[in-house]
């Protein structure tokens, strides 16, 4: 009997807008300093999109990119899911926009609200369909467009963010391969649900006149606990996805963790004992690009040559819900 299927990674894309915001610049808008900055979160500058551009542009870049390295077509594809929380609109959903714009077929294409944690999630819904053998070709994007739901006048969040795209296709490779996704694992805790949010503009607090006078359409954190649990939360789940694949921290070979700041990774780096120069690292460059950020470091990783054909990369990041998330794969 031929074994079930698994997913690989069969390319990887990434993109990011032209224009820089640097930490210099942000010193001009809020009562903040490049220091203080640097010292907190590890971040130099970040890239903003363009007027009128829309997750959905970034998104395509980033999906033919990885469509190109697959040696795929938009045609060959039997799904596309999106991890993002700043669509072109709040209906539909930005995979339908990217659909239309890759030129892609009537398939399923849908969205994935987890934040931080949106591309693991997404990557791991395509890994069950190609996994049940519903789908052969699976297209796992995560986009932020964050600049425009940030207050700038508010120094604890808006100089953390960066907007950008990173997207993966997930291809069928036989289950008796090395290669391929090994493990994920989802969490979800929402007693912190209110630590990092967007108050305003669901059902439960329209926006008015009165909530966009006090940002309430925009990102609000209280970064203490979101700083507590994404130390903790990141290890365990990145041990418990070695464990559920049988490996050790001495299997991986590369870490592509969600850029969040710089002292978290440093903390879950020891505490998994894993050296910090197996992590891949871009946050002094790009900033926090929520859901894109762990696509774009493993592009800009697999781009450059230090991730390799059979080396083992463990994932990892956590964003608002509380949602986090780990996968393993064997590329």
């Amino acid at each position: 009997m031929d074994a079930k299927p698994k997913s690989r990674i069969a390319g990887t894309g990434a993109y990011v807008p032209e224009q820089v915001l640097t930490n210099l610049d942000l010193e001009k808008l809020v009562d903040t300093s490049d220091a203080w900055i640097t010292e907190r979160t590890g971040i130099k500058q970040r890239h903003i999109a363009a007027p009128g551009e829309a997750s959905s542009d970034m998104a395509r870049v980033a999906s033919e990119r990885a469509l190109a390295a697959a040696r795929l077509s938009a045609a060959d594809l039997d799904m596309i899911v999106v991890g993002t929380i700043s669509p072109d609109m709040r209906l539909p959903a930005c995979a339908a926009f990217l659909q239309q714009k890759l030129g892609a077929k009537q398939i399923p294409s849908f969205d994935v609200a987890a934040a931080c944690a949106g591309f693991v999630y997404a990557m791991s819904i395509g890994d069950q369909f190609i996994r049940s053998g519903a789908c052969k070709n699976v297209l796992v994007v995560g986009v932020e467009l964050l600049s425009r739901v940030l207050n700038w006048k508010d120094r604890t969040t808006c100089v953390l963010f960066g907007d950008g795209a990173g997207a993966a296709v997930l291809s069928a490779t036989s289950g008796d391969t090395d290669s391929g996704v090994l493990s994920t694992r989802l969490y979800t805790d929402a007693s912190l649900a209110e630590s990092l949010c967007i108050p305003a503009g669901g059902s439960k607090e329209p926006i008015d006149d009165q909530s966009i006078a006090n940002a309430r359409d925009k990102v609000h954190m209280i970064g203490g606990d979101i700083f507590k649990v994404a130390v903790r939360n990141l290890t365990s789940a990145s041990r418990e996805a070695l464990e559920a694949a049988q490996l050790t921290t001495e299997n991986i070979d590369w870490v592509v963790p969600h850029q969040a700041n710089h002292r978290i990774l440093s903390q879950v780096a020891t505490r998994l004992s894993i050296p910090m120069d197996r992590f891949v690292l871009n946050i002094d460059r790009y900033g926090n690009t929520s859901s894109a950020s762990i696509p774009i470091a493993l592009d800009e990783g697999v781009r450059d040559g230090r991730i390799q054909p059979g080396q083992t990369v463990l994932m990892c990041a956590l964003g608002a819900g509380i949602s986090w998330a780990s996968a393993l794969v064997r590329m």
